[in-house]
């Protein structure tokens, strides 16, 4: 049943077709409901949106349906929204998802937005019920493509609670051919109590959320009031939670699907997702799994790839699109270092062809031995800090910047320490203690686990993630060995760094005894620490993001085919540059028909292996000149370039060892990507086994579209296409001018992982840009011109300096009392905010980046970024203005 509403806006444009459109409009008044004419970000074809009410499970349900162009059938897609939010959330997402050629419908939830009813927690009976109506509802659409009678081709993603309703109608409904959810969970009460602790703020955080209890079904608002009070969950609170979870229904979740779960995540953390994939696997369905670097913590969600990659998920699997790649079956985000631009972390991706779980190639830790003796205080309190739910800005992301929240209170813990390792150990997945607990008068030891990552000097202790796992240990399981699960993580620790397990008897977000009681811990063996070693940065490759900039290198085939040119005396090689990729000394070039006006003057600087450099410059620097001469295209008036100690020279035979990505594509389109890289290499007159083709391609990450023609080519596809052409024969000095023109920020970054891939083989990198912030966060080091001249050349970090301003950024509007608040800190020499108001330029005078975080903590700001302030366009306008900037 539907109930029309009578709200009608529309965007006609002034055209011929307008009355067409006004019939279709008409049209859809008589149907009943609400049509809008929106145009998705990705530009035309537009999209419409239908607003009505269904009652799918006998309560109105909040509902808008987008559809885009044309008559043919299509797919379906059910979008979820997240717990506390409407429909509106994803709104962004349906009407790409329209323009993209789907038919997609999402609604706001039981008790959400305009919808009727009370919350159940996805129920059965209730939400997911609700889900099957909606999924009767697309079996009557027109436009909607069907499998039979009454059996739509569908899909359903969304993230957090919007996750778990997918999950559930696959389990539930049949009809369901492929889910995407993203940030949830497989049993809600593993989540809330984990190994039955008590996940209190968390909880708390819930019912708020949802708007107060009395917006709850009264079975659920009853049971969290019985666990807050007893601080202890009961079997009854266990298994109403169980029964509303995906995992309930495990044996029956048999489509594709793709799971993207957060590592900032202390509500859902990885080893739900571990438990998804274990048994939709087992079941026979295909599975990917992707470790975003967000959460429920706060931090970076990825919203451009993760949806990216949901809708490469759908095409594959619901267009039934067999080129499409859908990316690999395990990816993780890395993070490292700070974007100086804005204070984020920087990220890049690792992946594996098969997901490698949360135990994968344990390494044994040898950690000190001895019996540790701490008490729970009376009240368990002051609790001990780890993550801290509700605190927004991806605080968890700082333990990979070297930068420590976590707070252990003296007497109320017990350490265990490691020497300090010999060679750096990337930890992906779930480190393993085995140790003896015991707690005084037969009561139950409650105790939570973290491995902090420990400093050289001892100084500053690290917890990645923030996360920490809480143990309750029954009198039956006390005084003998027993293994413990530390959390999942994905954390390098350095060489000479130590790892430190403590075990504490209290953390804010748990509910700990309220009694006194004292425990001991004995370590009985090595901490065992996974480092999936088949999980591989270098291979980290996705396909659905980039569009822009076609390229080329068959600028190098043609100097090698340029014969005619009057050639001079190529200079003897010089065999202490063997090894050095490119040394350029006293280049000079005159403009043509100038006697005194220069383009390049005098300029001298080295390359060495591994790095990746970038030349900078305004217009008229001189750099495109400077290139065009590395390249052999032209001939310097003064001066000479080495590339391995051999002077370039057109046509010069070390250049088969350059290769060029420069503006001008060379594909023909009726043919295939792989078929065109064959035809250039045949065209090189190089031996057929000297291409490395499957090498280039595995760096550029094209996947199975290279078996389809390049006219199917999204413009980012060709760009991708062009770099693994330039890449052929994996030459040892890579030269690429502006790779980054016209591509959106997600797409900006997949190419910078392809540039730091590329030099991570001991190979080199040039790259000229004028997108500052991707230099400084691509590039090892740097060559500064200005009107021919070199200004400065050296690592990106002599150049931008640190300097003691931290730029901290918000996700709400700072106040000026609070700012006042933050310059009385000791240590803290000024604070100032932005011009928005979100964020604060900070001096230190004294204190440490780790004490002002944690000052911004206690003082409830939201911080989403800290990073030193002064950026590479600031030291670039300082350098080209003489210092005048």
């Amino acid at each position: 049943m539907e109930t029309p509403t009578v709200r009608w806006r529309r965007l006609l444009p002034r055209t011929p077709g307008r009355w067409a459109a006004a019939v279709a409009v008409l049209a859809v008044l008589v149907g009943g409901g609400t049509w809008t004419a929106a145009v998705a970000d990705d530009g035309p074809p537009a999209v419409q949106r239908e607003d009505r009410m269904l009652r799918p499970g006998g309560v109105p349900i909040d509902t808008s349906y987008f559809t885009a162009g044309g008559s043919g059938k299509r797919p379906a897609v059910l979008i979820g929204h997240g717990f506390g939010g409407s429909k509106n959330d994803v709104r962004a997402q349906a009407e790409k998802l329209a323009a993209d050629g789907y038919a997609v419908l999402t609604w706001s939830a039981r008790g959400f937005g305009k919808s009727g009813g009370a919350i159940s927690l996805n129920d059965p009976d209730g939400e997911v019920k609700d889900v099957s109506g909606l999924i009767d509802w697309l079996a009557k659409r027109p436009e909607v493509e069907l499998d039979k009678k009454g059996d739509p081709r569908v899909g359903l993603t969304g993230a957090s609670y919007g996750g778990a309703v997918s999950l559930l109608a696959a389990g539930h409904d049949q009809r369901v051919d492929a889910i995407a959810p993203v940030i949830t969970y497989w049993n809600l009460a593993d989540a809330l109590f984990p190994d039955g602790v008590f996940k209190k703020l968390w909880a708390g955080i819930f019912i708020t959320t949802g708007g107060g209890c009395e917006k709850f079904e009264k079975r659920l608002c009853e049971m969290y009031e019985r666990v807050a009070v007893s601080g202890k969950p009961d079997a009854a609170a266990t298994k109403l939670l169980t029964e509303r979870s995906p995992s309930a229904v495990a044996d029956r979740i048999k489509v594709p699907s793709l799971l993207l779960q957060g590592q900032s995540d202390s509500l859902f953390p990885l080893g739900q997702a571990d438990a998804m994939q274990k048994a939709i696997s087992a079941n026979g369905a295909p599975v990917s799994v992707d470790w975003i670097s967000g959460g429920h913590d706060g931090g970076d969600n990825e919203t451009p790839r993760v949806e990216g990659r949901v809708g490469a998920w759908f095409d594959r699997y619901l267009k039934e699109e067999t080129g499409t790649d859908t990316g690999p079956a395990f990816r993780v985000t890395r993070t490292g270092g700070i974007d100086s631009t804005d204070g984020a972390a920087l990220k890049r991706g690792a992946s594996s062809d098969t997901y490698p779980g949360l135990r994968s190639g344990g390494r044994e830790i040898p950690l000190g031995e001895g019996t540790k003796t701490f008490r729970n205080p009376a009240g368990s309190a002051p609790p001990a800090i780890s993550a801290v739910p509700g605190v927004g800005g991806g605080l968890s992301q700082l333990s990979s910047l070297g930068v420590g929240l976590s707070l252990d209170f003296p007497g109320q813990f017990g350490r265990f320490e490691s020497a300090p390792l010999a060679t750096s150990v990337h930890v992906t997945g779930t480190p393993t203690a085995r140790v003896t607990v015991k707690a005084t008068e037969g009561r139950d030891a409650v105790l939570f686990g973290k491995v902090y990552d420990v400093s050289p000097d001892g100084r500053q202790q690290v917890l990645p993630s923030q996360l920490v796992a809480p143990y309750r240990i029954t009198p039956d399981q006390q005084g003998k060995p027993i293994e413990l699960a530390l959390p999942a993580v994905d954390h390098e620790f350095d060489a000479g760094h130590r790892m430190r397990l403590v075990f504490s008897a209290t953390d804010l977000g748990y509910a700990s005894p309220a009694e006194p009681a004292t425990y001991t811990v004995t370590a009985d063996g090595p901490l065992t620490v996974p480092t999936a070693p088949a999980v591989k940065t270098a291979a980290a490759a996705l396909p659905w993001w980039t569009w822009g900039l076609p390229a080329a290198a068959l600028v190098i085939a043609a100097a090698l085919l340029i014969t005619a040119r009057r050639r001079t005396a190529t200079p003897a090689p010089d065999p202490e540059l063997t090894d050095v990729p490119l040394q350029i000394t006293g280049l000079s070039k005159k403009y043509a028909k100038s006697v005194d006006r220069y383009a390049v003057r005098e300029l001298s600087f080295r390359v060495e292996k591994g790095q990746v450099l970038g030349l900078l410059g305004p217009n008229g620097a001189g750099k495109t000149t400077t290139l065009r001469m590395l390249m052999g295209l032209i001939t310097p008036d003064e001066g000479e370039i080495r590339v391995f100690g051999q002077a370039i020279r057109p046509g010069a035979p070390v250049l088969s060892r350059v290769g060029a990505f420069v503006e001008g594509a060379g594909f023909l389109p009726h043919l295939s990507g792989r078929a065109n890289l064959d035809l250039y290499w045949q065209a090189t007159g190089r031996p057929a086994e000297d291409a490395y083709i499957d090498e280039a391609l595995e760096i550029a990450g094209l996947g199975d579209a290279l078996a389809r023609a390049v006219r199917t080519y999204s413009q980012g596809m060709r760009q991708r296409l062009a770099i693994a052409q330039a890449m052929l024969g994996m030459p040892d000095l890579l030269i690429l001018d502006e790779p980054t023109n016209g591509l959106d920020p997600p797409q900006i970054r997949e190419m910078r992982d392809v540039m730091i891939r590329y030099a991570a083989g001991g190979r080199t990198v040039i790259v000229s840009s004028h997108l500052l912030s991707e230099v400084e966060q691509s590039c090892t080091h740097l060559v500064v011109m200005d009107r021919g001249r070199l200004v400065q050349a050296g690592p990106v970090a002599e150049i931008t300096g640190s300097g003691d301003m931290i730029l901290v950024t918000t996700a709400e509007e700072v106040s000026e009392p609070l700012a006042e608040k933050v310059a009385s800190l000791p240590g803290i020499g000024s604070s100032v905010r932005l011009d928005d108001g979100r964020g604060l330029l900070v001096r230190l005078d004294g204190a440490t980046t780790s004490r002002l975080v944690a000052d911004l903590v206690r003082l409830d700001v939201p911080v989403t970024g800290v990073g030193p302030h002064r950026r590479l366009e600031d030291a670039f306008l300082t350098l080209i203005s003489g210092g005048a900037a």
